[in-house]
């Protein structure tokens, strides 16, 4: 029978309830537990895809094409579990789908209301997964902070469900803040007290507290809080900060959190073990990596908030813990670059330039301008969906000599428009939802670099999340003039993956999809791994030329900080 952890957040938001559940999910998985993970959303809004990434941070998208929160993302990354559409639900989905069973008269007339109707259905939601997975445990985390008016039906549904299980098949772990108080120099509990309280009027006793601070948390305040808030002593976990978030599920194991929660369940006898050896030696890789470190600049346009590309950046963690290297990423405006004359000199100072994912016209000058810098200068380069489209852009205009030519989403007159809507999308004017999404397939071409870094498998599966898409009318005029096609949709209706030869530049390489998505600390999506490689390999290149300079070995400089100007 399925047990269920629910993971809930009081004083503040942006506590880290997803890190705190994806690590409780790794440590059970670690204990050999079968686990789920589900994320219960309060805002109205039916899926996030059409939410401002300077708001709600990434977009994590599923195989089956669903568009979900980014802790998803986390609970992919820290556990097994294969997520769907099913494992994220929202205030807007719950209350859609209530709505559509009432005009189509299943209530039987019925007066709709909070309860049950809509706790209902979340309470349905969450049975379905328990259901349909069958693991040892769900752990579901609520969005939002207790307190919040929307997300009470979620609190009334989880308090409901834990009646219904029973003691010892509900855990209630509630994520709170214990801040430090400058002038009084000392943590305050009463945030906690104040927050565990509102969550008792509510119908809900949690089982465990998660103290967020940024300092530890002393024996005596442990039984000051555990005695105002009803909980046991060793129920008191201090969730300090720490240097890496995969460091979070050692930190919790060391307090014996594991150990508790296999207690309070009675499934110690089950799952008594646990085995954290490739975890820690994962740790340990990224706090102290052997080969050194690499720079590597991410010019976008959502860099003021780097939960915007949150998968971009772990799966760039992941990639350098298979090289043994350090990756120090280096967040670039692309708007910074349009104006910017010496955008050379300040591009030639990273080892690899990576272009991500977006929407709109906004600053995309600044990264035509990089990606021209990285394919004359030879710096490794990664164009990701609209990265890849950028590249082709760049290509067309400099290489083949179309000097106007765009994607009709940022020019809907250009006369050479290399880049346009997705054919299924025309008069398609809704945005939710609509894009190309989920897993598609990909095949590879022979004797291709994509091939090669795929371990030569002849088609492989990535996700989408895009609505333009490569022109085939201009794929002969590009590969003409050396552009490769290395990657098509089976039926050759979409382009996938673009290249630049081996002998022309070391690596330059587009997708149309997010690698980002899939790839795991304990599995780098390949992708990163070879670009990470590369961009150590043109650091140790550019190290060997410096030497050969300093001790006056004539040899031919390359270009890095002379581009050309702008056509």
């Amino acid at each position: 029978m399925t047990k269920y952890i629910f993971v809930t957040g009081g004083v503040v938001s942006s506590l880290g309830k997803g890190l705190a559940a994806s690590s409780i999910g790794q440590l059970l998985e670690a204990r050999g537990m079968k686990v789920q993970m589900m994320k219960l959303d309060p805002y109205i809004n039916v899926d996030p895809g059409t939410m401002s990434p300077f708001q709600h941070g990434e977009v994590f998208v599923t195989d089956d094409g669903a568009e979900t929160d980014l802790d998803l993302g986390h609970y992919e990354r820290f556990t097994n579990a294969h997520l769907t559409k099913a494992n994220n639900w929202t205030s807007g989905r719950i209350y859609l789908s209530v709505i559509e069973k009432e005009r189509r008269g299943d209530y039987l007339g019925k007066t709709i209301q909070v309860i049950p109707h809509i706790t209902d259905e979340i309470k349905a939601a969450v049975r379905v997964v328990a259901e349909k997975e069958k693991p040892d445990i769900l752990i579901v985390e609520i969005g939002g902070t207790v307190g919040d008016i929307e997300s009470l039906p979620f609190m009334e549904a989880i308090r409901q469900i834990g009646n219904e299980e029973g003691r010892n098949n509900a855990l209630f772990i509630h994520v709170t803040l214990v801040p430090f108080i400058a002038a009084a120099g000392e943590l305050k509990t009463k945030p906690t007290q104040h927050s565990v309280k509102e969550l008792r009027e509510i119908g809900i006793a949690p089982d465990i507290l998660l103290c967020r601070s940024d300092r530890p948390l002393s024996l005596d305040l442990r039984k000051k809080i555990a005695l105002f808030c009803n909980v046991k002593e060793n129920a008191v976990i201090s969730a300090l900060d720490v240097k890496t978030i995969y460091e979070v599920p050692l930190a919790f194991h060391e307090q014996s959190l594991d150990a508790l929660i296999v207690d309070e369940l009675h499934l110690k006898e089950q799952f008594p073990n646990v085995d954290l050896k490739k975890w820690r030696e994962l740790v340990s890789t990224i706090k102290e990596p052997s080969e050194g470190a690499v720079k590597i600049a991410i010019v976008g346009k959502y860099v003021e908030l780097e939960d915007s590309y949150k998968s971009l950046r772990e799966a760039l963690t992941h990639a350098g813990v298979a090289n043994n290297l350090k990756v120090n990423v280096h967040w670039v405006e692309s708007e910074s670059l349009i104006d910017d004359e010496n955008y050379g000199s300040r591009l030639q100072d990273y080892d690899a330039i990576l272009v991500p994912g977006g929407f709109g016209k906004r600053g995309i000058s600044g990264m035509l301008r990089a990606i021209k810098y990285a394919r004359k200068s030879g710096t490794p380069y990664f164009g990701i969906c609209l990265g890849m489209q950028t590249a082709c852009i760049e290509f067309a205009r400099n290489v083949c000599g179309l000097r106007d030519a765009d994607s009709t989403e940022f020019n809907s007159e250009t006369p050479f428009p290399i880049i346009f809507k997705l054919r299924d999308l025309v008069a398609v004017e809704e945005l939710g939802g609509t894009m190309r999404l989920g897993a598609w397939a990909c095949q590879l071409k022979e004797g291709s670099l994509a091939r090669e870094i795929y371990h030569n498998a002849a088609e492989i599966s990535e996700r989408h999340r895009h609505r333009y898409e490569f022109n085939p009318e201009y794929r002969a005029v590009l590969e003409k003039e050396g552009l490769i096609i290395s990657g098509v949709s089976p039926d050759g209706k979409f382009v996938e993956m673009i290249e630049l030869p081996r002998e022309k530049h070391p690596f330059f390489v587009g997708c149309q999809f997010h690698p980002e998505y899939k790839s795991k600390p304990l599995a780098a999506h390949p992708l990163f791994v070879s670009f990470v490689r590369a961009a150590h390999e043109n650091r140790l290149h550019s190290e060997n030329l410096k030497d050969d300079v300093s001790s006056n070995k004539q040899i031919e400089m390359p270009e890095r900080a002379i581009i050309e100007s702008e056509d």
